[in-house]
């Protein structure tokens, strides 16, 4: 029960909100106060709402089970023998809520903390007959294009030891690539399912905002948050989003969810197809020209398929990132550090233990990395000079920008540009200074941060190498159209074979 303040504590309170009140206007402030207080009486005396929290065994992986330092815990957990998934394995972002077992979203802010619910997504997989293998490590807060952040350590690339996985879903798309199991649940604001994907040589979809439930999920903003499969092939992410995908009843972003069969449509293949390389795709900044060529040799191998592949321009695309910038930076500074981790506003599933841990994040700020340290200060640097308007200015104009997208999909059923203009970089070592840490945490970015602002799905699939690592190209298509996106990327793997 929460004790009423003193006069001392209110004053503080009314003066923080420009307030000037007597000792008598206190009072009597204070004594109206206590209505209130008293009703959370009941709350605290009501059932929580959440589930009995299950018994679940899980256990931390030695260094022998974890040489890439992919996997924060492992375990088994099966619900049924039998479902379009039965026999497959998979991990889930550490972000994700799996009840009984441990989520550490990267931080040594949820150092210990026992996650309270399962997100739909694994009940939904589970379900499905998928079992789960553990939970994959994320970058801190999962903020972070690099994989360079974990609060333990940095993941390395399987293809390379010392190399980046991508972040932030850098541990689902490395255990996908090591073979540890076939799937992998990520998350993406900016790119963080395709950029390790690409990164990694695996295939990572970013589906439509909303098409996928994020209940259950630790958020960045809910206006950007996506959460999607990562596989070692099409045919697998194409039947796993088909097990993930529509209305949980909770989630408010899934309003208008449309699910298709989209397995049945990956023989369709691309004949008629017509597909665009967005030019400004391939002078992002950083764009490798081996990365470039590799993208362009696939575009042409489109078009031997039997896609139609022309070239346009698509300035918006490159002024894209001054819109992530607000919603990304202010979006998180005000759920994750201001709202309990949860936010609010939301018929959503709220979790008092996370809340209390994530509460304490003051008593771990030292230790976040640069960028946390930088989005935190920019966060509230905005808060205070400006309040919400760059926020609220970047959601009015990501409308134009959506607009834009839609014009040159009236044209093309999909858009194609690589998935991150650089193939994984070496690691950041431990004496690296800030600017090294950020250009790891940022370069892999520029492509993938529009599409979680426009809300379009993109998938990025493995299309060559730059000296042995992998090239993703990104496919981009119509609100929905997961299906058509799916149709190309197998048609253009399976001519890969």
């Amino acid at each position: 029960m929460i004790q009423p303040p003193s006069l001392d504590e209110l004053r503080a309170i009314a003066r923080d909100h420009g307030l000037e009140l007597s000792d008598a206007d206190l009072e009597l402030y204070r004594n109206l106060m206590m209505g209130t207080l008293g009703a959370l009486g009941a709350i605290d005396a009501a059932p929580s709402g959440l589930p009995e929290l299950p018994t679940r065994e899980w256990w931390e992986p030695t260094a022998a089970e974890n040489p890439h330092n992919a996997w924060y815990v492992r375990c088994e957990i099966r619900t049924r023998e039998d479902g379009p998934l039965a026999g497959l394995r998979f991990a889930a972002k550490d972000n994700v809520m799996v009840a009984g077992v441990p989520l550490l979203n990267g931080s040594p802010v949820l150092e210990g903390y026992v996650a309270e619910i399962d997100a739909t997504i694994v009940t939904r997989l589970l379900d499905a007959g998928a079992t789960l293998a553990g939970k994959a490590h994320c970058e801190n807060f999962c903020l972070s294009g690099g994989s360079h952040t974990n609060t333990r350590g940095p993941v390395h690339n399987p293809r390379r030891r010392g190399h980046s996985a991508g972040g932030s879903s850098s541990g689902s798309a490395a255990v996908v690539a090591a073979g540890d199991v076939e799937l992998a649940i990520g998350g993406d604001q900016g790119g963080s399912i395709r950029i390790p994907a690409a990164l990694c040589g695996v295939v990572g979809m970013k589906p439509t905002w909303g098409l996928v439930p994020y209940t259950g999920i630790a958020p960045l903003d809910p206006s950007i948050d996506h959460a999607g499969p990562i596989t070692a092939n099409v045919r697998d992410n194409a039947r796993m989003l088909a097990a993930i995908a529509g209305p949980d009843g909770i989630d408010v972003r899934q309003s208008n969810a449309r699910v298709d069969d989209y397995e049945r449509r990956l023989a369709d293949g691309v004949d008629g197809l017509r597909i665009a390389l967005v030019s400004e795709g391939f002078t992002a900044p950083g764009m490798q020209p081996g990365v470039a060529s590799a993208v362009r040799a696939a575009a042409e191998r489109f078009a031997k398929l039997g896609a139609r592949v022309d070239e346009i321009s698509l300035p918006e695309h490159a002024q894209a990132g001054a819109l992530c910038y607000p919603l990304l930076v202010q979006g998180m500074y005000r759920t994750v550090l201001c709202g309990g981790g949860q936010g609010s506003g939301r018929p959503d599933i709220y979790l008092p233990g996370f809340a209390e841990r994530m509460a304490r994040w003051r008593e771990h700020a030292q230790d976040f990395p640069p960028l946390l340290k930088l989005m935190a200060l920019s966060g509230a640097f905005l808060e205070r000079r400006a309040g919400l308007r760059y926020y609220q200015l970047a959601a009015n104009q990501a409308r134009r920008m959506r607009a834009a997208y839609d014009r040159a999909l009236e044209r093309a059923d999909a858009l194609l540009m690589p998935t991150s203009p650089i193939v994984a970089p070496p690691l950041p070592g431990p004496g690296a200074s800030f600017a090294e840490q950020f250009v790891a945490a940022s370069q892999p970015t520029p492509n993938t941060m529009p599409f979680d602002v426009t809300h379009h799905p993109a998938i990025s699939v493995p299309c060559g190498e730059v000296g042995g690592l992998p090239v993703g190209l990104m496919l981009a298509g119509r609100h929905f159209d997961e299906a058509t996106l799916y149709r190309a990327a197998y048609a253009f793997e399976q001519s890969s074979k």
